[in-house]
């Protein structure tokens, strides 16, 4: 699904892989779940392309839910795989997340396992070689994305930054479908390390211009990043007053 100029979108609210095609070729920002491979080459192949024009892989994190297909394109088309230098054990699957959790509805829940496991999230793909990354890199990659580290959800969670798409990549800094719950709207992500942390990372999208500002989990969102992140502030307050 097209976005925007140089802006594609693979799988859902839920779980979604983006696209950032250009004509030096194409940057993924996270690689989903391994299901999501087919529709993956399928937008590809829609745009005149495939995975031999895709140059790099950018991770917001090394949580399970974003590793998807990554292994596969490093492995089998020998495409890099980028992400900060805290998330790279997580990625390469030697050390776990101990996050919290926070208020959980069993619809939203059964909705989100459901789909986890028809797209083959159950058993992962660990990377076996990472391309480390830091705060403020530019990575030379089609697009040239920009690297704003963003810790709390992850030691090594990342916000990506690509002008070419006016778009913020946000990872699960924040949500707007919380999978737990299934509230709509910015909001803290759930199954964060230190929320506290994640919520002070915020700072480092205020006065940021782009359109979209773009979770891993939920809807795009294209109301302000600066109003995306009032809300999501918002949200955290009224949660710690109850």
């Amino acid at each position: 699904m097209k976005l925007g100029n140089n802006l594609h979108r693979v799988g859902n609210d839920l779980v979604a892989v983006h696209l950032i095609a250009t004509d030096e070729g194409v940057t993924v920002i996270d690689a989903g779940l391994p299901g999501h491979w087919r529709e993956f080459t399928a937008e590809l192949a829609a745009l005149g392309r495939s995975p031999h024009d895709v140059r790099g892989v950018v991770l917001t994190h090394g949580d399970t839910d974003h590793l998807g297909f990554a292994e596969r394109l490093r492995r089998d088309h020998g495409v890099p795989v980028f992400v900060h230098g805290a998330d790279a054990a997580r990625a390469r699957g030697e050390t776990k997340s101990q996050p919290t959790r926070g208020p959980v509805k069993l619809g939203a829940v059964a909705r989100f396992l459901g789909y986890t496991a028809r797209k083959g999230g159950l058993r992962t793909t660990y990377l076996t070689e990472v391309t480390e990354v830091a705060d403020g890199e530019v990575l030379d990659l089609p697009g040239a994305p920009r690297v704003i580290g963003m810790p709390g959800h992850s030691p090594g969670s990342i916000a990506v930054h690509v002008p070419v798409a006016d778009a913020v990549f946000a990872g699960d800094a924040l949500t707007t479908r919380h999978v737990l719950t299934g509230r709509r709207g910015p909001q803290p992500a759930p199954f964060t390390d230190d929320p506290g942390e994640a919520l002070a990372s915020l700072d480092r999208l205020v006065d940021l211009r782009a359109t979209w500002l773009v979770p891993g989990h939920g809807a795009p969102w294209d109301g302000g990043v600066d109003e995306a992140v009032r809300r999501i502030r918002a949200v955290a307050a009224d949660a710690g007053a109850r």
